[in-house]
């Protein structure tokens, strides 16, 4: 077989050897789940993938998402004036929201250097000292050049005796003015602090601040700027359909805050148009109805859970949560999954059962050299590996096929087991200072990530002589306390 391992020994290093940008492209072993997977993201289909630990299923999920186009739309939370205990789902296209940030980008104004704006603006803006001219920080109440009150409604010859404090309007933040336009009109400006700098507004700038002001307050939840891919594995009532949260004041008008402020998303409204994965579906247990629904539905309401809190009367009908399924089940954990839902999946979706090892030919040997430099390039912190060491691992993957899988002339998808010896062999090479990873670090690395039951199984021969040895020697312990 040496002919058909040349293609991947053919690279000195894994340095050389190339990785697709696609994810689905990085996934080994696992061809037709990852054309499922495909299928999945092009028509918005739910996939429940089947398979031992390691195998590559929250590979697959987050391949899927990336052949997902980004999100489309923003959801926001809108206060209700007329019953302020139930806020409105609002959705925003990408449209929309550019024309706020526009509309919001207008009102900020334009930014001058305090020496760029009439002098008596800065004076009263605490920029400008009025005795020497000098321009420093509005923070400072004196000025660092001759040491005059900034903010002192007056020189007067007894200043050094009385002390006078500053008036309310000379701590202003905001100056307002008036100016004589070319055809003769007057109209607003409006000066205020922005840090070092002043920020100045025209007539046009306030009267877009005014329009947004009668507006409806509103709270964004789910922003078009996001990540399409939410993990929900092991997620509580809370975290996967949201909450609201509690107010000490009841959400009181004048002290408290409103609800609509206080409402959180759950992990099915941050997927919405996106991918929802789910590890292990097995252990939500009695959660599984809800997700149940927000698939059938693809809108699931905003509730407070905690009937202590604030938030219990709070709701948000309506909230989208178009998202696309994909769980993920040990094989033991099968009937765990409730029934309804693996029927919503297999009617719209699919059911795949993942492979555990692939033929142990050339080609799968170079997609498994692959996988070695992709993990490498992941960890970020170890040296590559030469073609020897490559060649190693590769091995070892075959022995694993077979004493795992009891396949012959296979190589294991397990990969998870044999990327941990990938990161100890580089962890040794690290430690010794070495360019790259080779024959002898993967030899002890192989050595040393054996787990605890093949190294009971080397000192005792089995776990079983293993259990034995401690229960004989706990009991000569016993025996010989009774005997002192």
């Amino acid at each position: 077989m040496q002919d058909e391992v040349a293609p991947y020994l053919c690279a000195e290093t894994t340095a050389q050897i190339p990785i697709p940008r696609n994810p689905l492209e990085q996934v080994i072993g696992q061809d037709e789940a990852a054309k499922v997977c495909k299928i999945a993201a092009a028509h918005h289909r739910h996939v429940l993938l089947v398979g031992p630990p390691g195998t590559g299923k929250s590979m697959l999920a987050q391949a899927t998402a990336y052949c997902l186009p980004r999100p489309r739309t923003q959801v926001s939370v809108l206060h209700n004036p007329e019953n302020p205990e139930r806020p409105v789902a609002d959705l925003q296209d990408a449209d929309g929201v550019a024309r706020e940030k526009r509309l919001t980008a207008s009102l900020e104004g334009k930014i001058f250097d305090p020496r760029e704006v009439p002098s008596f603006v800065s004076e009263r803006l605490g920029y400008r000292c009025r005795r020497c001219g000098r321009l420093s920080r509005p923070a400072e109440p004196s000025c660092p050049s001759c040491g005059f009150d900034k903010y002192a409604q007056g020189e007067s010859p007894f200043g050094d005796l009385i002390f006078q404090y500053p008036s309310a309007d000379m701590r202003n933040f905001r100056l307002h003015a008036t100016r004589q336009l070319d055809d003769g009109r007057e109209e607003i400006i409006v000066y205020e602090r922005a840090g070092d700098f002043i920020r100045v507004m025209d007539q046009s700038a306030l009267e877009k601040l005014d329009e947004m002001k009668k507006r409806v307050p509103r709270k964004v939840i789910v922003p078009l700027a996001r990540n399409n891919f939410i993990t929900a594995t092991g997620a509580s009532e809370t975290e996967l359909l949201g909450d609201v949260r509690h107010d000490p004041y009841g959400g009181h008008s004048q002290i408290g805050q409103h609800p609509y402020s206080r409402v959180v998303p759950g992990a099915i409204h941050e997927a919405h148009e996106g991918v929802l994965f789910i590890d292990e579906i097995s252990a939500l247990h009695g959660i599984q109805r809800f997700l149940l629904t927000a698939m059938q539905e693809k809108k699931y309401p905003i509730v407070g859970k905690n009937p202590q809190s604030s938030g219990a009367s709070v709701r948000v009908d309506g909230v989208p949560c178009d998202f696309i399924l994909i769980a993920a089940s040990n094989i033991s954990d099968l009937h765990s999954i409730l029934p309804p839902l693996r029927s919503r999946v297999i009617g719209n979706g699919y059911e795949v059962l993942l492979q555990t090892h692939m033929p142990n030919t050339g080609a799968n040997r170079q997609k498994l050299a692959q996988f070695i430099a992709q993990e490498i390039r992941k960890d970020g912190k170890i040296p590559h590996a030469t073609a020897g060491a490559v060649e190693m691992l590769v091995g070892e993957a075959a022995r694993r096929a077979k004493r795992l899988d009891d396949a012959d002339d296979a190589l294991t998808l397990r990969l998870r087991e044999l990327s941990g010896v990938i990161r100890l062999a580089g962890d040794l090479a690290v430690v010794e200072r070495a360019e790259l990873v080779d024959e002898g670090m993967v030899q002890r690395a192989i050595r040393q990530g054996r787990n605890i039951e093949e190294q009971l199984s080397e000192r005792y021969g089995s776990v079983w002589n293993a259990g034995k040895s401690e229960l004989m020697a706990k009991e000569q312990r016993t025996d010989h306390k009774e005997i002192s």
